[in-house]
């Protein structure tokens, strides 16, 4: 059974950015994200949903397959705390909360290992090396299930350039940032490797889809 590795609803702004370069404990995208992700909290589908309602339609249906057949994730370092560096402490659990939205053993890539950490039933693994490395630890977790690849965009990066992404969903929103860590200059640099959909959303936002050719 093959195990896809695979990018999910990654959402960057119409000049390809999805974060800033400083993040902080009060801003961890590192730039005035608001409205940014209004397409998938929208959505009826939206797991913290706590009223009834909600948009459906495309939006929807990708808020809800996120967590589709997904058996671990791999994250960079940024997306679990707003340093690199060596830990101060074990004390930070992550940006997460104590249900982290996982629900899977997550590797958290840094160069500065520490103790697992498991949070309801999420664990977080902690380890450095080659992508393809990573990959396999994941892919044993995963017990047959694919592997989300969850950013932030220098973690993408890694892994496309390594050729080992099998699909991308890529959410494009109608925001220009100017600066900040890009996934790409324009999505058509990577049609040399993928068949490519584009899928406009009432919403604004448009979803491209890529998958290895």
């Amino acid at each position: 059974m093959t195990q896809l590795l695979r990018v999910q609803n990654f959402t960057v702004s119409n000049d390809g950015i999805a974060a800033g370069e400083n993040q902080t404990l009060d801003n961890p995208f590192g730039l005035d994200h608001s409205g940014m992700f209004e397409w998938a909290v929208g959505t009826a589908g939206w797991p913290n949903r706590t009223d009834p309602g909600g948009s459906r339609g495309i939006d929807d249906y990708f808020t809800r397959d996120f967590s589709h057949n997904i058996g671990a994730e791999i994250m960079g370092r940024h997306k679990f705390a707003p340093k690199g560096g060596p830990w101060p402490n074990d004390e930070w659990q992550g940006w997460w909360g104590d249900e982290p939205p996982f629900h899977t053993p997550v590797f958290v890539l840094t160069h500065h290992p520490r103790p697992s950490l498991t949070l309801s039933d999420t664990t977080f693994h902690f380890l450095g090396g080659e992508p393809a490395d990573v990959l396999d630890r994941a892919r044993d977790a995963a017990d047959g299930k694919d592997v989300r690849l969850g950013g932030g965009v220098t973690t993408i990066r890694q892994f496309l350039d390594a050729d080992l992404v099998d699909t991308l969903h890529i959410a494009v929103t109608p925001f220009d940032f100017g600066s900040g860590l890009h996934l790409w200059e324009s999505p058509d640099e990577l049609n040399d490797r993928f068949h490519h959909d584009v899928v406009p959303s009432p919403s604004g936002v448009t979803h491209h889809l890529f998958w290895r050719k």
